[in-house]
């Protein structure tokens, strides 16, 4: 009944339900199927652990056959291996021409074609040549089929990317734990993992659930499972309301973007405003949430009809409050009117009672400060809240104390320093520039919850040195107490400059995605990058390339159609429409990379957004200099994300070398607005170069702070390749679960890394 979402668990958890079968002699067929399945699975960079081998070894070759059947195409679709990937140059990367040189011949062709002739000549007597005018210009010259014939197999190399699938439970064992896990989450999902809960909860709504479930979008895709099948709703504020009706629309619960509601039918429209009913009725104060919201509450209200139930009074009110004939101040404007009136000492004991709001208003109520006695008010306010309010906030604001060190610490330590704006909507970074402690520069790099960014100034006066001190040494020893004791804690260290997933809004789905800031080892000599899109009912232009920059953040060159061959690599050529899908690739040698950053982009220059193409994703590979082989080959691929962002440029992350001459990644998950077409790496290098320094210089809370935090008795760095693991139990935080772990261990990888965030 649940074998429509085996490829859910297989996604989040990189394990495969134990298929059900009657065990059969060892040696059998079974034991044939499944090798043949551990070598295909090799082909894509993927392999069954031991534990899995022998456990399918031992079924018929009927149930092997099936579960590899259903396991590889969802494998595939992870690394992005299910769509054919061919490039307009057959030999990329070899006999890649020069840019003119290519140019020349597409207009050579042009005049040689009876069809174009005359308006190529037309053209080239005014000196400009639209690209896209000649025949042989953007669009594949050969099949897929030529291009498989045009290269080598891949050579295998011991640095190519091998993921380990594990043994699960059974698969109703393995869908719950899964639903539980994503309906209770402490940190809000991303896009695909939302729309998962929302599958595993119409399944699972009559069985186990969370204990809480404290982020509100998630509970808005529970209520919608619970409405359907008849349940009680979990409903406590006004907002939790319009969520779910939202959800009821196919629309945005995050609510950052409006709902076009749909008709509902009578007794959801009666459980809707029911539920309103009963929350405005136990605390009428709460008739302020609508007033953030107020066009929605309005649209909403149409739909509902609420003067169709005189019996639900509260639930009108709510309407009321939304066309503007009732009022109902709301907190923040309470909030708003004692800062106006220097009031600090009263905004902080209103504050008091809303501690999560208390913790993000803590920047801008220590600048409002005029004396030390507001100073410790303020202090002592955030020390008595800082038990009762969420971990993600805590952390948020660690981060953001950490990078708002006081100007005269920034000059005395040369270091730029960034800031991160602690609401759950957006975050920010400071990027400072000093020389000799003089302050030459300050931008703020804003990220919406959605990854648009800008910068702006940051005219903010600096924090108080002591009291910034001492709420770092108070949210450090909350923190510290509700981290659970992890016994013996072992580490893989590359894990540990991973920044923590304060919202899964900061990451892209797909395989090898971290969060923004995160930073991770690139060992190999050559970088390829691949994009790929489908156009769903017009012409669609997306055009990937590459922008490198020196240790000051200028141009040194870049990599594009416009620029087809540099000293660093090549690019395999421009693709314009893509009704079967299209792929282009960069391929870049990182020991003839001039600077000291390499940051790909995909640009639309023309047709449908990120979020309106069927489909569209960007990854890299890491390989050798002889391994030769297509393009796009599977094993070698070490990250691919979605791209459904807003804006027209996709900054998915940026290669940076280190003093010592290593590359590491720094994930970005950034998209600029850019120009509504022609967008080309060429336009956009200064607002590029200035994200990225707002994101390279600024101080992320990593997985290193938190094992700092816990205090285990016994941590070990253990590197997965090495020595076995201990024989007991221990807390292992990876990027990747080894194999030889005992049962009882906790395991924490990127798959489920949000279960560090403390409740």
């Amino acid at each position: 009944m649940a074998q429509h979402l085996e490829p859910l668990v297989v996604r989040h958890t990189h394990r495969i339900p134990a298929p059900a079968g009657t065990p059969v002699p060892a040696g059998g067929q079974g034991a044939d199927a499944a090798r043949q399945f551990d070598a295909a699975l090799m082909s894509a960079g993927f392999k069954l652990s031991a534990g899995l081998l022998e456990h399918l070894s031992e079924l018929p070759a009927a149930a092997v056959v099936e579960t590899a059947a259903r396991t590889l195409d969802t494998l595939r679709a992870m690394v992005g291996a299910h769509v054919a990937h061919n490039a307009y140059f057959i030999d990329f990367p070899a006999n890649v021409p020069d840019t003119v040189d290519f140019w020349t011949r597409c207009i050579a062709e042009a005049l040689a074609d009876d069809a174009t002739r005359e308006n190529t000549i037309a053209q080239l007597r005014t000196g400009v040549v639209d690209l896209l005018t000649l025949p042989t210009y953007g669009n594949y010259r050969h099949t897929y089929a030529e291009l498989l014939a045009a290269h080598d197999e891949l050579i295998a190399a011991a640095g190519d990317r091998l993921t380990v699938l594990h043994l699960g439970g059974p698969l109703d064992a393995e869908v719950t734990a899964l639903y539980l896990a994503l309906a209770g989450s402490t940190t809000p999902l991303g896009e695909e993992a939302l729309a998962d809960l929302r599958t595993l909860a119409a399944h699972c709504v009559n069985g186990p659930q969370p204990e809480a479930i404290p982020v509100r979008e998630n509970r808005a895709v529970v209520n919608l499972a619970r409405l359907d099948a008849g349940a009680d709703l979990l409903l406590d504020t006004a907002t939790d309301v319009l969520r779910l009706a939202c959800a009821l629309s196919d629309g945005d619960v995050t609510l950052a973007e409006p709902t076009r509601f749909r008709s509902f039918s009578r007794r959801v429209r009666r459980t809707l405003l029911t539920g309103l009913d009963t929350v405005i009725a136990g605390s009428p104060a709460k008739l302020a949430d609508v007033t953030a919201h107020r066009e929605q509450f309005k649209r909403l209200g149409e739909r509902l009809h609420p003067h169709e139930y005189p019996r639900l009074p509260h639930a009108a009110d709510a309407f009321a409050v939304a066309r503007g004939e009732q009022a109902a101040r709301s907190f923040e404007s309470r909030v708003e009117e004692l800062l106006r009136a220097d009031d600090v000492t009263g905004a902080v004991r209103l504050l008091a009672s809303a501690p999560g709001k208390l913790f993000r208003a803590l920047d801008r109520l220590l600048c409002a400060c005029r004396t030390q006695a507001e100073r410790d008010t303020v202090v002592s306010a955030a020390e008595r809240a800082a038990p009762n309010t969420a971990g993600r906030v805590l952390l948020s604001v660690r981060e953001h104390l950490q990078n708002r060190a006081d100007d005269s610490s920034r000059a005395d330590d040369g270091r730029t320093h960034s800031g991160n704006r602690t609401d759950d909507d957006r975050t920010h970074s400071d990027n400072r520039s000093h020389t000799a402690g003089t302050q030459v520069s300050t931008r703020r790099v804003f990220a919406t919850r959605l990854g648009r960014a800008w910068v702006t100034g940051d005219t903010r006066p600096p924090l108080p040195a002591a009291e910034r001190k001492h709420l770092i040494d108070v949210l450090d020893a909350e923190l510290r107490r509700r981290l659970p004791a992890p016994g013996h804690l072992l580490i893989d260290p590359a894990v540990l400059d991973v920044a923590l997933p304060l919202s899964g809004k900061a990451s892209a789905a797909g395989l090898g995605v971290l969060p923004r800031g995160s930073r991770s080892p690139v060992d190999g000599e050559l970088l390829r990058f691949f994009v790929h899109w489908k156009q769903t009912s017009r012409t669609t232009d997306f055009d990937l390339s590459a922008l490198l920059l020196d240790d000051a953040y200028e141009t040194v060159t870049w990599l594009s159609y416009t620029q087809l061959k540099e000293v660093e690599g090549e690019h395999s050529g421009d693709i314009t429409d893509a009704p079967d899908g299209a792929s282009e690739f960069i391929n870049l040698r990182l020991g003839a990379a001039r600077g000291s950053y390499v940051v790909p982009q995909v640009n639309i220059y023309s047709g449908e957004g990120f979020e309106q193409v069927e489909e569209s994703f960007f990854g890299y590979m890491l390989r050798e200099a002889e391994q030769q082989g297509l393009p796009f080959e599977p094993r070698t691929v070490r990250m691919k994300s979605d791209l459904r962002g807003p804006g027209k440029v996709a900054l998915p992350l940026a290669f940076v070398r280190t003093p010592d001459g290593r590359w590491h990644a720094t994930w970005l998950h950034l998209y600029l607005q850019g120009d509504p077409d022609a967008n080309r790496v060429e336009g956009n290098q200064v607002s590029v170069a200035t994200l990225l320094r707002g994101i390279v210089e600024r101080e992320y809370l990593t997985v290193r702070y938190l094992c700092d935090l816990m205090g285990a008795p016994t941590t070990t760095l253990w590197d997965t390749t090495g020595a076995a693991p201990p024989p007991g139990p221990v807390t292992y935080i990876g990027l990747e679960r080894p194999e030889g772990l005992h049962p009882d261990s906790v395991v924490i990888t990127p798959e489920n890394l949000r279960d560090l965030i403390p409740a």
